[in-house]
């Protein structure tokens, strides 16, 4: 069966086979789709669909079959966007992975699906990476059913104190620091500018290391692709 086309974005693809490539969508309708495209790597006269799945950029996309992966029956360009480049490409090679690595396939998530088009377009416009990137992930623990507050001592149901200090526990949230405890703690201060959504400065160091804990714990030990790649480009770009 064939639908008619729908807005999607291109996580992720890969040669399949000698002249197709499996390819992982973000649908409006459908969420994360896995889809084959055939025949994209042979020369035609008319040129190749293969041309507009790029990631990043808008797409309507036709697709075909019942079952788990579906077959691209067709693809046009949705709309345009301007390239990603230097760490705002790391930046969407990131939030790519995320999305591949955490939702469900077939499983419709229209808000994912907004603020996807919303972050792509931050670091499109050249706004502040890291902000959006925080707001971002905000939204997708949000809509996994794994949201915390920054403003809120889990364990305790108080809110959280300036002048206090707070670690993240795994399924729990931010707790206040125990005596003696090791580990990252953050500051009660920078957590309530992170939770009013200001994500600058301390606040926003505050905010990526509470959350990468958040999501290391749904991402398990494998590591991200897209966090080495940055590593690389720092220690050449340092070098």
């Amino acid at each position: 069966m064939r639908e008619a086309l729908q807005p999607a974005y291109l996580l992720h693809r890969r040669p399949y086979r000698e002249s197709s490539q499996l390819l992982e969508l973000l649908t409006a309708e459908h969420g994360r789709v896995g889809a084959v495209a055939r025949g994209l790597r042979r020369r035609s006269r008319g040129g190749s669909p293969g041309a507009l799945l790029q990631p990043f950029s808008p797409l309507l996309v036709g697709l075909a079959g019942r079952g788990e992966l579906k077959t691209l029956a067709g693809v046009e360009t949705g709309g345009g966007l301007t390239p990603l480049r230097g760490d705002a490409l790391l930046s969407g090679l990131y939030v790519n992975e995320l999305l591949v690595r955490l939702l469900h396939r077939d499983d419709p998530q229209p808000g994912i699906f907004a603020s996807y088009a919303t972050v792509l377009g931050a670091l499109a416009d050249g706004e502040a990476i890291e902000p959006a990137l925080r707001r971002f992930e905000c939204e997708l623990l949000a809509a996994l059913g794994y949201a915390f507050a920054f403003d809120r001592d889990a364990r305790a149901g108080v809110p959280v104190a300036a002048a206090s200090r707070y670690q993240f526990e795994p399924g729990v949230g931010l707790c206040a620091q125990r005596p003696g405890a090791g580990g990252t703690a953050f500051a009660g201060a920078d957590l309530l500018r992170a939770a009013a959504g200001d994500f600058t400065g301390s606040a926003g160091k505050a905010a990526k290391g509470v959350l990468r804990s958040a999501l290391g714990e749904l991402l398990g030990e494998r590591p991200l692709r897209s966090r080495q790649l940055f590593l690389r480009r720092r220690e050449r770009q340092d070098g």
